[in-house]
């Protein structure tokens, strides 16, 4: 049985390649013919691909005798006929060939048959993963406190502006900061602090009128708005403020290469963009607790006045006796600890930011996330100290 499909043979150039099948001793033959270019097996890649659904047999021979040009776009061709005869269980070999291509479909087969590369096994599931997820978080958790700490050393040095050419403070640098981060600040922080001041006071009183000792709500207010709550709370929203716009801009930094452009020209990335900000939160989150303080106390005096009846004279009086300096200074104390909490995580984690947008919102969270629990970690540990010393 002959049957014998060709491509366009009046297409005007090389010869159109053309395909011929014949039955020869239960060997099926199949004869190319023609120019099997780039230019022309295009016209062959229907009859080709039919003639591979039709399998070949238990014996196929391809005889090449009658081509007369092969380039590596033919020899695929070829190969695919010849790979898709084998898969249905025929025994292909060749005939007609010559040296050079012969050589050719060697190479094609070569890339045609190449392994590929298992794919890497996915993340352990069960107990083993969760071990896996602890293990590479503490390995995460120590890269994180070095590159902290290499931030740290750096800013208690100096500001470096310069690797081994002294230190040069940018007092504008520091200014700047200073305003984008304290000043801009005070609106939210005012508000929140006296909302959290008016409602410690309500609850309070609301609790201790069943004693008749509402006029305690003044001991409650003074002791934990003074050493806990108003630094914990300014530290929380400067991490969710500042924290991240310094995430963000350094990270939006190292996108654009900039850190790099930075030390190819001699200049430290950690004097020039980590410093000031280190300098100015130190500078602007104490201030801000203070701030904060009057504002919760404010709140407080309001509500005991309007709720419970207590005179501001009063509010103060009691006061006067229920805290002193001692209470005032354990929580500003924590202030400037909070400070490069905050500052050297959101640098650290701005570090890290890689070249996409995922990776830049993926950093800031962090960012925001890590700093807010170590900073009420911190707090905590702060005052499991005070209590060891009696402070």
């Amino acid at each position: 049985m002959l049957t014998k499909a060709a491509g366009d043979a009046s297409a005007a150039g090389p010869t159109a390649p053309a395909v011929e099948t014949r039955a020869e001793g239960g060997r099926v033959v199949c004869r190319l013919t023609g120019t099997w270019t780039t230019l022309t097996v295009a016209g062959i890649d229907g009859e080709l691909r039919a003639l591979e659904r039709t399998g070949g047999g238990s014996q196929a021979t391809i005889d090449l005798s009658g081509v007369e040009s092969l380039d590596t776009a033919g020899a695929w061709l070829i190969k695919r006929l010849a790979t898709a005869w084998e898969r249905s269980g025929a025994e292909v070999s060749y005939s007609g060939v010559v040296p050079a291509a012969e050589t050719l479909l060697v190479a094609v087969d070569n890339a045609v048959r190449q392994e590929v590369p298992p794919s890497p096994p996915g993340p352990p599931k069960g107990l083993v993963g969760l071990l896996d997820k602890v293990g590479r978080g503490v390995f995460m958790l120590r890269d994180d406190f070095l590159m902290g700490m290499h931030i740290l050393g750096a800013t208690i040095r100096g500001a470096q502006m310069k690797f081994g050419r002294g230190h040069a403070v940018n007092p504008a640098a520091i200014v700047s900061q200073m305003d984008k981060m304290g000043i801009g600040a005070i609106p939210v922080v005012l508000l929140m602090s006296s909302i959290i001041g008016a409602i410690i006071a309500q609850q309070g009183a609301f609790q201790l009128r069943y004693f008749g000792a509402e006029i305690f709500v003044v001991d409650l207010v003074g002791i934990l708005v003074l050493r806990e709550i108003g630094v914990l709370l300014t530290a929380i929203m400067i991490a969710g403020r500042s924290g991240s716009a310094i995430t963000a801009e350094i990270g939006s930094m190292k996108m654009r290469e900039e850190i790099d452009a930075l030390t190819v020209i001699g200049l430290n990335p950690v004097g020039v963009l980590v410093f000031p900000r280190l300098v100015a939160l130190v500078v602007v989150l104490p201030c801000l607790t203070i701030a904060a303080n009057v504002a919760a106390m404010v709140g407080a005096i309001l509500v005991s006045q309007f709720y419970s009846g207590i005179a501001p004279t009063t509010f103060f009086d009691r006061m006067r006796d229920a805290i002193d300096l001692s209470t005032v200074f354990a929580g500003l104390i924590k202030a400037p600890f909070m400070a490069l909490i905050i500052g050297i995580i959101a640098s650290v984690e701005g570090m890290k930011v890689g070249g996409s947008a995922e990776s830049l919102g993926a950093h800031v969270t962090s960012s925001v996330v890590k700093s807010i629990f170590v900073v009420i970690v911190v707090d905590g540990l702060f005052a499991m100290f005070y209590a060891a010393i009696d402070f």
